[in-house]
């Protein structure tokens, strides 16, 4: 039986080409000094900046900030390495986030059904808990974690390890649902059940070797775990 259910974010909750792509854009009109420096952070970060998409290893998709910024760096003369990444998490938290679904409805089941709800983002915890709060759905969540929270990052899985002792939930009766392989390798470290969903850059073919079942998105949810009952 299911008792609690942890979401990545970006490409989790929020589609991950609606929220990050304008972001990223932004985030090189501010950086770069012309068009030809813009191109170079652009392929640094493999950013598409015509069609505001990503390369699958782009490490805006699960990196941390400093990774991100370390990827930056060669490009930015001047700049630092904290400073940079201050400033990405500083920037993120105003990105406009683009639902994947209507949240509050779905998130909203799932509390219904009686399960404690959880965030692991690679994200810094401070803009997370912004973007769920422009959204309305903070108190909805009983646990949530960024990079920077004390549990480490993913695909690592002391978030996911302590969201299971924070909720008193065995992880063999959790849920890591996730859009990138980081996710859901750190789910199944720390001993959960493992769903993709593919609201974020990463294709069904790459996620299946390491989920129990991959969904269109996160409203498949629910209807899953109350099969897993029925099954029980």
């Amino acid at each position: 039986m299911i008792e609690g259910v942890v979401f990545d974010k970006d490409g989790t909750l929020f589609d991950f080409r609606q929220s990050w792509g304008v972001w990223t854009a932004q985030l090189l009109q501010q950086l770069a000094q012309d068009q030809a420096h813009a191109d170079a952070l652009a392929a640094a970060i493999g950013y598409y900046p015509a069609q505001q998409d990503f390369h699958p290893d782009s490490p805006v998709i699960a990196a941390t900030a400093e990774e991100i910024s370390a990827a930056l760096l060669p490009h930015l003369p001047g700049h630092t390495q904290p400073e940079l990444a201050a400033r990405l998490n500083a920037l993120a938290q105003h990105a406009v986030m683009a639902p994947a679904v209507p949240l509050r409805p779905v998130l909203g089941a799932l509390r219904d059904r009686g399960l404690k709800i959880g965030l692991a983002t690679n994200d810094t915890e401070a803009p997370a808990r912004a973007h769920l709060t422009a959204h309305g759905i903070l108190d909805l969540f009983d646990f949530v974690a960024g990079y920077d929270s004390g549990h480490g990052p993913k695909p690592g899985p002391g978030m996911c390890l302590a969201f299971a002792r924070a909720t008193g939930i065995d992880p063999a009766r959790a849920v890591m649902v996730g859009d990138s392989a980081h996710d859901l390798i750190a789910g199944r470290a720390a001993g959960m059940r493992c769903v993709a969903v593919l609201t974020g850059i990463a294709k069904a073919e790459e996620l299946r070797p390491h989920a129990d079942v991959v969904l269109a998105d996160i409203g498949a949810l629910g209807a899953w775990i109350d099969r897993l009952a029925d099954d029980s």
